[in-house]
């Protein structure tokens, strides 16, 4: 039985070579059909019968390569090349293997040697652009497809490759070009008018690539990409309910698509909605664990939300699975600089520029914390770094103005001090008016409206140079707050204050006012420093010097104010004031030294303790020219950086300023005078949060002044 066998399995190995034709044809026509396993089958008889048939073992190899079996398709290729190597089509299919395999370079040298043997073969310069592309050999792979076109211009898929390849190169105009050619010779092509939507988008043509993406949609209605970019692009035109719509159409498609919960979330982080975003990014982790931009974008909306400690913890673990994430790194240094973990947060910026060298926002933000521990050489050479790399971002430029200006460079510090009305916090509050702004120039006998900008203590700071514009011969207008309309009224040589939002008289030029000392060319020589500038009402300070008489009797009568207004809508401006202010309680080295009466200056601000002996009058003050009159009938004003300091130094009045360690540039450093106000002294930290020694000082000096 068994010889019997053994003669039939020979005798099945001598079948005719047309009988082996015939099998390998229904092969064929099997594989075309779709029917791989059957297709498989015949081409494995005629490989029993013929063990060194080419084509079947090529073909074999083809189907296994189109079931996934990459590595079993290359060996199968590659024992039909040894058999017969001059045939391009064994090549090409052993290049589409391995290109499956992700083994790029050795299907280019496949694709290469098909276009050694037919120069002429399209596909092999289209596949060859494509392994090309993806080794990020971008110049190459245009090449291949531009000869691929040269071939035959009339392929779609060609030009479409083309511009998948100049979009990555960043050509978004040429890679405009070539999908609207795309879409002449195929209008029904969905990828195309999807790619043709980002690289509109990337130039700023939202409308149109809104609806490059809704025509990808009409040919494609479960097309993901599409209704996610869609979705993209609608929020960046702030049209909030149709990009969160968009994005929910994609999930009903595909709910657990994590890509898809990860772009939900970030539309509505866009918009503020940071706990319903951070639900989309927890769950596109719990679907996706291994997903570093969501654990980023986590980071960001608990950053955003102050969940300082939580943000380092997804940044961390982002940068776990991917460590050269540039923008983790940044993101993470800004989180540190939150925690005042000032050497940690600019460690991980150097590293986000070690992965990215001309990452302007790391080196802004690097600057910044140098900045705060007083590397004020090394944070202007970092500001200027980003500058280098994008110099149309205003950040590093007024981020460079203020060390210029706090090293006493002002003449280069006012110049880029310019730069803050382009930074996004500043532009609501830019005035934009038809007549010209002043710079300096000679007009005498017209009329000049100075307008306030920031905050109260920068009105009362600068509002001195008014008075040196109208000894110019101009004519002053001022607009200011409210709070502060009566004792700008007071300026020498101006002509009208006014309430900010009322109705404006004409005027010849506009200046807004922290942009008078460049106009009027100010060094820390020239600076207008005579005090008292500003004058507070007589009858209202008689007033109080009754009342004061009455209240406090002899010894020495001092203002405090321990904080300043906390910013809570800023995060920067927050952040800053945390370092800035103090609790009353810190305060009580200074408020328990006996026979001295302390006053309260603090307006909605936090309530002074009652155990504190502290006279508190501030309930009946209305505006800053109320507090004026408080003020001159007091011996000393003790304050942290707020507007009161300025208030009371614009007053003539003796000021000690409590200076954070990371001081205002206006400052300046290593000085305990301001060449502003005459009557300040400055007692800076001597390490960052070091207030203890700071009022130790203080103290000290009370206790040794000889009151007047």
């Amino acid at each position: 039985m068994h010889r019997k066998q053994h003669r039939s399995e020979r005798q099945r190995c001598r079948l005719a070579p047309a009988v082996i034709q015939q099998a390998f044809t229904s092969a064929v026509q099997n594989h075309q059909a779709g029917r791989l396993n059957e297709a498989i089958r015949l081409y494995g008889d005629v490989l029993k019968a013929s063990p060194r048939h080419a084509d079947s073992l090529h073909l074999l190899g083809v189907a296994a390569s189109q079931m996934g079996r990459h590595d079993l398709a290359a060996d199968l290729i590659s024992q039909a090349i040894t058999i017969n190597d001059t045939v391009a089509a064994y090549h090409a299919s052993l290049g589409n293997a391995l290109a499956g395999q992700q083994n790029l370079d050795d299907a280019a040298q496949c694709y290469r040697t098909v276009i050694g043997i037919e120069p002429d073969n399209l596909e092999a310069h289209n596949n060859l652009g494509n392994a090309l592309k993806q080794q990020g050999r971008l110049d190459e792979a245009a090449a291949c497809f531009h000869t691929a076109i040269g071939l035959n211009p009339g392929l779609p898929a060609l030009h479409f490759n083309l511009g998948n390849t100049l979009l990555e190169r960043g050509l978004l105009e040429e890679a405009v070009a070539c999908y609207r050619r795309t879409l002449d010779l195929k209008a029904d092509y969905p990828e195309a008018f999807n790619n043709l939507g980002n690289a509109l988008g990337d130039q700023g043509r939202l409308d149109e690539a809104i609806v490059s993406y809704r025509s990808a949609i009409d040919f494609k209605p479960d097309y993901l990409e599409a209704h996610y970019n869609l979705g993209a692009a609608l929020a960046k035109c702030g049209r909030l309910d149709e990009a969160i719509a968009s994005c929910r159409r994609a999930l009903i498609l595909k709910p657990d698509y994590p890509d898809g919960h990860n772009n939900l979330g970030v539309v509505l982080m866009q918009f503020g909605r940071l706990d319903e975003a951070a639900a989309c990014f927890r769950t596109a982790l719990d679907l996706k664990p291994i997903y570093p931009n969501a654990q980023y974008n986590l980071g960001n909306a608990l950053m955003a939300q102050g969940q300082v400690d939580e943000a380092v913890v997804c940044y961390r673990r982002a940068l776990d699975l991917k460590p050269d994430y540039p923008e983790a790194h940044n993101n993470l240094g800004n989180a540190l600089r939150e925690q005042r973990q000032l050497d940690a947060a600019i460690a991980s910026y150097r590293a986000a520029l070690q992965v990215r060298p001309d990452y302007a926002e790391a080196c802004n933000n690097l600057g910044t914390s140098l900045m705060e521990q007083g590397r004020l050489d090394e944070a202007a050479a970092s500001y200027r770094n980003a500058i280098l790399h994008k110099p149309d971002y205003p950040d590093p430029h007024a981020n460079l103005a203020t060390v210029l200006l706090a090293q006493g460079d002002m003449a280069a510090g006012w110049r880029e001090y310019e730069w803050r009305w382009k930074m996004p916090q500043m532009i609501p509050g830019r005035r934009c008016f038809a007549q010209p702004q002043w710079r300096g120039e000679a007009a005498e006998g017209r009329t000049l409206l100075i307008h306030a900008e920031q905050g109260f203590g920068d009105t009362l700071q600068f509002c001195r140079y008014a008075t040196l514009a109208a000894a110019a011969g101009l004519r002053v207008i001022i607009e200011a707050p409210k709070p502060l309309v009566r004792l700008l009224r007071s300026l020498s040589g101006v002509d009208l204050v006014m309430q900010y939002g009322a109705d404006l008289p004409a005027f010849d030029f506009h200046c807004p006012m922290l942009s008078l000392p460049l106009a009027l060319g100010t060094t820390v020589a020239t600076i207008p420093g005579a005090t008292p500038y500003l004058c507070a009402d007589a009858a209202r300070a008689a007033f109080w010097q009754a009342r004061l008489a009455a209240i406090a009797g002899d010894g020495p009568r001092i203002g405090l104010v321990w904080a300043g207004n906390p910013g809570v809508c800023l995060p920067a401006k927050a952040a800053m004031d945390r370092r800035r202010s103090l609790s009353l309680e810190q305060m009580a080295p200074l408020v328990e030294i006996p026979g001295m009466h302390f006053f309260n200056l603090q307006k909605d601000g936090p309530a002074s303790p009652g155990r504190f002996p502290l006279v508190d009058v501030m309930g009946e003050m209305g505006d800053f020219a109320d507090t004026a009159a408080l003020i001159v009938n007091l011996d000393l004003v003790i304050s942290v950086d707020t507007a009161v300091a300025h208030l009371a130094g614009a007053l003539g009045k003796p000021v000690w300023l409590l200076n954070r360690f990371d001081t205002c540039w206006r400052w300046l450093t290593g000085r305990r005078d301001s060449p502003w106000y005459p009557t300040l002294r400055l007692y800076r930290q001597p390490r960052p949060g070091d207030w203890g020694a700071v009022l130790a000082e203080v103290a000290r000096d009370l206790r040794d002044r000889e009151w007047a």
